[in-house]
């Protein structure tokens, strides 16, 4: 017998559902609240950083290594002789570098020294002539007294054959006899006065020719110390220690006083110069600690501290400096250089080049 079946019966089965059970709400926001508070920690760790240090922190990209790059030139006119370095080698304060020919200059220096020896001979020559001179001069004094004495006593015989003349006790040609001889007498004393003022005219005249004569043994001398300097300047040495660069001087080339010949670049005090914005230098000011980053060494941070600021923005050292008073005007920012000198212990961790590109940054509030 069939069984009827019902509706519900007639319906398709329905698949199992296996509830899950959904998470816990509590637990969510616990993740969420310590994400906040792990990005508040964090943002307020960065803001504390900021407030103690960053705020006072400047920096700029537009900074350079520098040095005191030394150009060497010639102070003598001349022929290379021979070239004793090359490029990139280095050289010590006082190494001979370049040579001139000096054959020129020793001709110069031996004219200059037979100047000297002709001159003082010279000078020597009127000493002993003033030597000479004095002894004349004694001697004619020495005639002047002995003719003056003998004048005298002509005198006095003529006065006693003038009496004895006058009394008819002597005769009249032995007066006149005396006269004469008293004039005679009077004559030579005169004559030896100015031949004692002659010798002393020529004494003087002696002495000035000395003077003369001294003047151009210092002039001589002087030509000769000229003549030895310009010698000594046919050894071009190098004047710091350095390297050699950009070298263009070649054997046998003729060079002038002031032609370029090489540079010397220095290996040790170097700076940077950084250009700072305007807007970057109020609280900026010598002393300050600086970072100095290079490109050559960018891992290797550089300790240093700011030594000076600029007299002036850089604009007002251009070869054009801006003249803003006609037409439209544009308001940009000025750039004022910053010397960063770096400390003696940090220069040898990286081998630094004059020219070289570099970040700096100053700590405005660490002084």
């Amino acid at each position: 017998m069939n069984k009827v079946l019902s509706a519900a019966e007639l319906q398709p089965a329905q698949p199992s559902v296996v509830q899950i059970p959904a998470p816990a709400k509590s637990r969510r926001k616990q993740f969420v609240m310590l994400g906040a508070a792990i990005a508040i920690g964090v943002a307020g760790w960065y803001g504390f950083q900021w407030w103690q240090a960053g705020r006072f922190l400047v920096s700029t990209d537009d900074a350079y290594v520098g040095g005191n790059v030394t150009p060497l030139a010639p102070r003598v006119a001349g022929h290379i002789a021979e070239i004793l370095v090359e490029d990139n080698q280095h050289v010590d304060a006082g190494q001979l570098i370049i040579r001139i020919d000096d054959r020129p200059f020793k001709a110069a220096v031996e004219r200059a020294q037979a100047s000297v020896q002709q001159q003082q001979s010279a000078l020597d020559n009127l000493r002993a002539q003033v030597s000479l001179q004095n002894s004349l001069i004694e001697q004619a004094q020495a005639d002047l007294e002995a003719k003056s004495a003998a004048a005298t006593f002509t005198t006095q015989d003529a006065k006693r054959y003038e009496v004895l003349a006058s009394t008819r006790a002597g005769s009249q040609q032995d007066a006149q006899r005396s006269l004469a001889a008293d004039n005679q007498a009077k004559a030579s004393v005169a004559a030896s006065r100015a031949g004692l003022a002659a010798a002393r005219q020529q004494l003087d005249v002696l002495n000035t020719q000395i003077s003369e004569a001294s003047a151009a043994v210092l002039a001589a001398k002087a030509d000769l110390d000229t003549a030895e300097l310009d010698l000594g300047f046919t050894q071009i040495r190098a004047p710091i220690d350095g390297l050699v660069g950009n070298r263009l001087a070649q054997v046998g080339t003729y060079v002038s006083p002031g032609s370029y010949l090489l540079t010397i670049v220095p290996e040790k005090g170097l700076w940077v110069d950084a250009n700072f914005k305007e807007d970057q230098l109020r609280s900026m000011a010598g002393g300050q600690a600086a970072t100095v980053y290079t490109d050559i060494a960018p891992d290797q941070p550089l300790k240093g501290h700011v030594t000076s600021l600029g007299p002036a923005t850089g604009a007002i050292f251009s070869v054009i400096p801006a003249q803003n008073a006609t037409g439209n005007f544009t308001k940009i920012v000025q750039r004022v250089p910053v010397r960063i000198t770096i400390d003696p212990d940090q220069a040898r961790k990286v081998a630094l080049r004059p020219g070289l590109s570099t970040v700096v940054t100053v700590d405005t509030g660490s002084h």
